[in-house]
């Protein structure tokens, strides 16, 4: 098992406390690495180094393009470390490794597309009258604080640090305690690019150590939060001590709505992709079948038939569906298929951990589809996260639009017909921060503004929108004087 050490204001280093704490490979149930239980200490230590690097003149003083520079330098590192890092996602987190793969390259095309906007940052000119100059500048808000997930460890710790640094400010990143290791390497290759130090620190630990200490914290000047609704609200109450903004990104009840006139192979192989991806730990993953009551019998069984030729293993052998984070979490999924057999709910397949020797070690689940829901059940609105689709039939396009948004979330929606004007009419009422037509991104590229409504959180990351989180904006007005 290997030893690692956080990274503190330039500084490789143990909690204050000498505490620590053991990441362990889903797959196998084994330890993996240990790493620092940081401290409240720590993240006192981190911040104020943060707001020295912030304010120092070799930081204050780089031009924007320079700061693009060196975010694409960091892409390219990424990029020349893939595999390793690939590999570390995978054994940490538990997914395919052709998923962590995926994950590794968008965690570099945040720092490429980043770098490309950096010295793009435009204010405007506001006419008033005649006499007077009035324009607007946007500026770095000082210490980003970002505190990262266990399921997308290295592409969600990309998707804050690229913007924050893009826009001037300094960084304190929390991983997750399931899943640390993806952002320590990340923090030696940044080390490598001679920044000021403190400017990125990343802080191991739990989140009632760090966590609370982070967005608690007076020098923090923003905090991104991506994670579960109850811990969204304690880290928004937290910061609200001191005034801190906020960014959330929460949880997810997506509904991919399938209408008779789609393309229903098309349409299966993606409601298939958009609820095993991850092994259903995914925020935007399409946990909900909205099915036209004409095609539901057909559909289903399309799906079914998909789930049930998927192959499950450990992600380093690169299966369709890897294992569950953490025994916590499968035992979550168990709870909810308790209540499904107490409720009587059709299990069309899976429902269980498998059988076979071969994964017992793991906290495996099988892909699972439960069948004939109605919209106020709790299987059909509740946030499972876990390979687990609930269906619910719909007869008409108003009908399917109150079902999408009978729920307290509000993040994605797939429209699957080949009526345009359909498609573009459940656009329109759906409330949810992103709809695809035929096609289902779950969060998409890192081009694409990504955010909630209702319990999914607010604000938004990625794109040029998530920009906005990271600046705050000045007004300066000028009084012309005419000549003498």
């Amino acid at each position: 098992m290997q030893r690692m050490q956080m990274f503190v204001g330039g500084e490789w280093v143990d909690s204050s406390d000498g505490e620590v704490m053991t990441s362990i490979d889903p797959a196998t149930r084994e330890p993996l690495v240990e790493v620092p239980s940081g401290t409240a200490e720590d993240v006192d230590r981190a911040v104020t180094a943060a707001r020295q690097a912030f304010e120092s003149t070799a930081w204050t003083d780089m031009l924007p393009a320079e700061r693009g520079r060196m975010l694409n330098r960091l892409a390219l590192s990424i990029r020349e470390n893939a595999e390793e890092l690939s590999r570390l996602e995978t054994l940490d987190a538990g997914k395919p490794l052709a998923q962590s793969r995926a994950d590794v390259e968008v965690a570099a095309r945040y720092c490429e597309y980043y770098a490309g906007v950096a010295d793009k940052l435009l204010g405007e000119t506001i006419p008033v009258r005649p006499d007077m100059l009035d324009y607007t500048l946007r500026e770095p808000l000082g210490v980003t604080a970002h505190i990262v997930p266990w399921n997308y460890p290295l592409q969600i710790a990309m998707r804050g640090i690229a913007p924050a640094l893009a826009t001037g400010n300094a960084v304190v990143l929390k991983p997750a305690d399931e899943t640390p290791v993806t952002a320590l390497k990340v923090a030696e290759l940044i080390e490598k690019l001679d920044l000021s130090a403190g400017l990125v620190s990343i802080v191991t630990g739990t989140g009632a150590r760090v966590g609370a200490a982070l967005a608690g914290h007076p020098g923090v000047d923003h905090v991104t939060f991506t994670g579960s609704v109850p811990t969204g609200i304690t880290v928004m109450q937290t910061a609200a001590r001191n005034v801190t903004p906020v960014t959330l990104e929460l949880g997810g009840k997506s509904p991919n709505i399938v209408f008779a006139d789609a393309d229903l192979e098309e349409a299966a192989d993606w409601v298939v992709r958009a609820i095993i991806q991850n092994a259903g730990q995914t925020c935007s993953a399409g946990s909900r079948l909205l099915v036209e009551r004409c095609i539901h019998e057909e559909f289903v069984a399309r799906v079914v038939e998909r789930m049930e030729g998927l192959t499950l293993g450990a992600g380093i052998d690169d299966p369709d569906v890897g294992p569950i984070v953490s025994q916590k979490q499968l035992d979550t999924i168990m709870a909810y298929m308790e209540i499904a057999r107490n409720d009587g709910v059709t299990v069309r397949t899976g429902g269980k951990s498998p059988s076979s020797a071969a994964l017992s070690k793991g906290f495996f689940f099988e892909p699972t589809v439960l069948d004939g829901l109605t919209s106020d059940h709790r299987l059909a609105r509740e946030e499972i996260f876990g390979p687990v689709l609930s269906v619910i039939e719909f007869e008409t396009t108003a009908q399917a639009v109150q079902i999408a948004n009978d729920t307290e979330y509000g993040l994605i929606t797939g429209v699957w017909t080949t009526n345009i004007n359909k498609a573009l009419w459940l656009a329109d009422r759906i409330r949810v921060g992103q709809v695809y037509i035929n096609n289902y991104g779950a969060g998409g590229g890192v081009e694409l503004p990504f955010g909630g409504h209702g319990k999914s959180g607010f604000g938004r990351e990625k794109g040029l929108e998530a920009l906005r989180g990271y600046t705050q904006l000045k007004n300066v007005a000028v009084k012309i004087k005419p000549n003498a």
